[in-house]
């Protein structure tokens, strides 16, 4: 149980140290041409997405009220 305490802590010490290394610089320029093309490409592709999952929601909101209506008049 103390090799386990001990490595735990000795990683959580790493990772505290590390972590300063991958930070960003103090630059602030703004964001270039390309990054918002290629936030445009992503919005792009989660619309594109939107239409297929509408057209299902509907037709399994269709299929749940039919079935509903068809289970109703067979019962009869």
């Amino acid at each position: 149980m103390n090799a386990i305490a001990r490595t735990s802590t000795l990683f959580t010490g790493l990772m505290t140290l590390a972590t300063s290394a991958f930070a960003a610089g103090s630059s602030t320029q703004g964001s270039g041409i390309l990054v918002w093309l290629f936030l445009g490409f992503c919005g792009l592709i989660v619309a594109t997405q939107l239409v297929p999952a509408l057209m299902m929601l509907t037709g399994i909101v269709r299929g749940v009220t039919s079935n509903s209506e068809a289970g109703q008049q067979t019962g009869k």
